[in-house]
């Protein structure tokens, strides 16, 4: 082996620029098995160059190096059975196996290599590119001119990888051309007399196409079309056109030419910021047959919006941004599947029923977090009157890094003001939501309205502030136990100035209201676990009662409640020292919790774990058993002195397979007031869960009857790349089928092929029920190249 240092000026000849950054699979000649490339060295200029032989020809001025040729130059490597240096006509020419690896990864092989030294001209036989990126072309011959443009004859190009097992097996897709022309300036590849292959089989034929090379990222020009169809303005079709303004800001322009209602103008415009970015998207449509959307607000001859939205970083720890929706009707973006309105696939199929503006400022630190934001809240229900404006809510919480008396001290603030146009009332009975009983003046005797309805929200203004800070230490004692002292102190301050609207009074005073409420808190928890070791595991067994000494809940049902209307109990929040979820409402009264907690760790895997207790209202007002506007508590198991008894039971036998069961039975007569079975497996090829439900009729929340029903869904992976899943849900009461999702695909690394029927629900203006609507999906994509969908939807099925 001889090793020589050569001072060759070959301008950039170990760069091989010119090759496309693309991939092929149509072709068999494979110059050597793979293996890991050279580590490139950069030899400052110079080049190393390592062979069995090197011979010189003083004469002709000609290099030979041959047998095992490996070449050194500035970070890229060359190997060949031989390599020729001509010197005179300053052509490089190389001879069998060659592996050209470039500095970027790029990976060539070729059987004839034959360039001028500064790389603008030359030709390739035999040749195959494999990019960082995994794309790859083969061609029979390739030449290159100008520096700048290479053509490859008969070129075939796939982002696709080759079969493991057979690599000449022609891969999933591939195009091929015979002439591909890369322009690098352009960084275009244009192709003549094209046709798509999938699985060798020609499946489309295409004169001429063009399409950027993989290297870029965002080039103007056409993206692929969408479909769609939707009965009020029928069958749309889009051909969206980017426009790469610059390297940091680009338009997108994509109008929908619908069959019904004429054109739908969409534009988007984005720009990034050095220290964030921001994007605006505008919508416009001249309806032809606004008479499609009778009895509706989008019975008008015009309809718009304007979205937008940013986020920018302060620094490290602080970030601001907005979101903004501005609309012609509040059922503009759902009669037209606009923007955030279509789900994750892009399928059109799933629709919220509203959208928010905000500006929000978030900071996050090593143990502190702060979130103010104001909102507003568009609503698609045709109540925007009813839906309250944030002006702002600030939260803040902190962990202080030093103990304080050996514990540790945290502390949290929240503040929220909001209004309100029009009281939300929810009737709960059939007799309300009949009559209108909800609105009904309390001079009515025939309205006996707080156990008709529920005030959702309050017109007017409501302001609160809390301030909560907390202590809390652990220790054990030598036998083992575990003792948790904790002290909480909250303040609330609230001023309210509520509307006289007709029904208001019968849930809270009218007018203006200012109350503070403080309530302090000391309680300790006590752990004892056991632990028993056998051969075949170990299982701890831990009795845990919790003691709570406070005050009564002060205005209790007497202040508004817009954020702690959820009231579920179970045995995740059994030990929670303030069950309830938000801040408008705050536990009071002693009270005490117990349980007992059991968990087996099987040595051959598998676990369990069990828990069971009860909450009692040791002394006091039990504040769940006080109803306010919204009744929250009431019905939830704790309203009374000794609650329901909770209980869950966790099971894994193994990694497959996972039960859950979760309960809430009545302490007199152990009836199941709430009970969820849930299981879980998980294959090699397929997994199925299945959720069972049964609730008990909760009257004072609006649920007369009881509830009972079935969620499962599964998925079937068919072969290695093919899914098959779906979803239903079966309402044993009404003995139907209420919804479900039904769906096949195939996803590797180059290709998607995915098909999905939905249901879902579609709201209405006023009090008009949810409709049932389904709709279809379609989505083709091949990496590099394109990626198109289409879906259809209506009410009471496809339209």
């Amino acid at each position: 082996m001889i090793a020589l240092l050569a001072g060759f000026a070959l301008a950039g000849v170990i760069g091989l620029a010119w090759t496309a950054p693309a991939s092929a699979q149509g072709f068999t000649y494979n110059p050597r098995p793979p293996k890991a490339p050279p580590r490139p060295v950069n030899n400052n200029g110079q080049m190393l160059v390592q062979a069995v032989e090197v011979d010189y020809d003083y004469n002709n001025q000609r290099v030979s190096a041959v047998g095992n040729v490996q070449m050194f130059y500035n970070g890229t490597s060359v190997e060949a059975d031989k390599v020729i240096y001509d010197q005179k006509t300053k052509r490089l020419h190389a001879e069998g196996n060659i592996r050209l690896t470039d500095a970027e990864g790029k990976v060539t092989y070729a059987n004839i290599m034959d360039l001028s030294d500064d790389y603008r001209d030359g030709f390739v036989d035999s040749l195959r590119v494999d990019t960082e990126d995994a794309t790859r072309m083969a061609a029979t011959r390739a030449d290159r001119t100008s520096g700048n443009y290479t053509v490859f004859e008969n070129g075939v190009y796939t982002a696709c990888a080759p079969c493991k097992d057979d690599p000449k097996k022609p891969p999933l897709w591939q195009v091929k051309g015979a002439r591909i022309i890369h322009d690098q300036t352009e960084k275009m590849l244009y192709f003549e007399n094209a046709q798509l292959e999938f699985f060798g089989v020609p499946m489309a034929y295409l004169p001429y196409f063009s399409t950027p090379d993989p290297t870029v990222k965002r080039k103007t020009g056409f993206l692929m079309p969408f479909l769609s169809s939707y009965t009020p303005y029928g069958y749309g079709v889009e051909t969206p056109f980017y426009w790469a303004i610059a390297p940091d800001y680009d338009a997108t322009f994509n109008p929908r030419i619908t069959t019904r209602q004429g054109v739908l103008f969409q534009g988007e415009f984005r720009q990034r910021l050095i220290n964030g970015s921001y994007a605006i998207r505008a919508y416009g449509i001249n309806q032809l047959e606004p008479s499609a959307f009778a009895g509706q607000p989008g019975d008008r001859d015009f309809r718009g919006g304007v979205e937008t939205k940013g986020q920018f970083a302060l620094n490290d720890k602080w970030t601001w941004g907005w979101d903004g929706v501005l609309l012609s009707d509040y059922f503009f973006m759902s009669d037209y599947r606009l923007a955030q309105y279509r789900d994750t696939l892009g399928s059109f199929l799933s629709l919220p029923t509203e959208a928010i503006s905000q500006l929000y400022l978030t900071g996050v630190g090593n143990r502190s977090f702060f979130d103010a934001r104001t909102i507003y809240y568009l609503s698609f229900s045709g109540s925007q009157e009813k839906v309250p404006v944030i002006h702002p809510v600030v939260d803040y919480s902190n962990v202080l890094n030093s103990p304080i008396f050996g514990g540790e001290v945290s502390y949290k603030t929240n503040f929220t003001s909001l209004s309100r146009s029009t009281a939300a009332f929810d009737p709960i009975t059939t007799m309300a939501n009949t009559n209108g009983l909800c609105t009904t003046a309390s001079a009515d005797p025939l309205a006996r309205i707080p156990s008709q309805c529920l005030l959702r929200g309050i017109p007017g203004t409501y302001t609160r502030f809390t301030a909560e800070a907390q202590w809390r230490r652990s220790y054990t004692d030598p036998y083992g136990q575990i003792w948790t002292p904790f002290a909480i102190a909250r303040v609330d301050a609230v001023d309210a100035s509520i509307s006289n609207q007709p029904g208001v009074s019968n849930f809270l005073p009218v007018g203006d209201t200012t109350a503070l409420r403080v309530m302090p808190t000391v309680g300790l928890e006590y752990r004892y676990p056991f632990i028993n070791v056998q051969p075949w595991g170990t299982t701890t067994i831990e009795p845990i009662a919790q003691v709570i000494i406070r005050p009564n809940e002060t205005y209790a049902g007497r202040l508004p409640n817009e954020d702690a209307q959820s009231m579920v109990f179970d045995a995740s929040n059994l030990f929670a020292i303030d069950k309830f979820s938000g801040y408008d409402r705050i536990e009071g009264g002693g009270r005490a919790n117990v349980g007992v907690q059991a968990t087996t760790q099987f040595d051959r895997g598998g676990s369990v774990n069990v828990l069971f207790g009860q909450s009692y209202q040791l002394f006091g007002m039990n504040s769940f058993a006080v109803a306010d506007l919204t009744n929250t508590g009431v019905d939830s198991g704790l309203q009374n002195t000794r609650s329901d008894y909770v209980a869950r039971v966790n099971y894994s036998p193994n990694r497959t397979y996972t039960f859950s069961v979760r309960s809430r039975m009545d302490e007199a007569t152990l009836n199941l007031n709430r009970f969820e079975a849930e299981g879980r497996a998980a294959f090699d090829r397929w997994s199925v869960s299945l959720l069972y439900g049964n609730y008990a009729a909760q009257p004072a929340l609006g649920y007369l009857t009881r509830r009972e029903g079935l969620l499962g869904s599964a998925s079937v992976k068919l072969a290695t790349n093919w899914v098959v899943s779906g979803s239903a849900r079966w309402d044993l009461e009404a003995n139907k089928l209420n919804q479900y999702i039904i769906g096949a695909g195939y996803v590797d690394d180059c290709f998607v092929l995915a098909a999905n029927y939905v249901t879902s629900y579609t709201y209405s203006a006023g009090t008009t029920p949810p409709v049932l609507s389904h709709g279809f999906m379609l989505q083709i994509g091949l990496r590099t190249i394109a990626n198109s969908s289409t879906s259809a939807s209506g009410a009471g099925g496809i339209q």
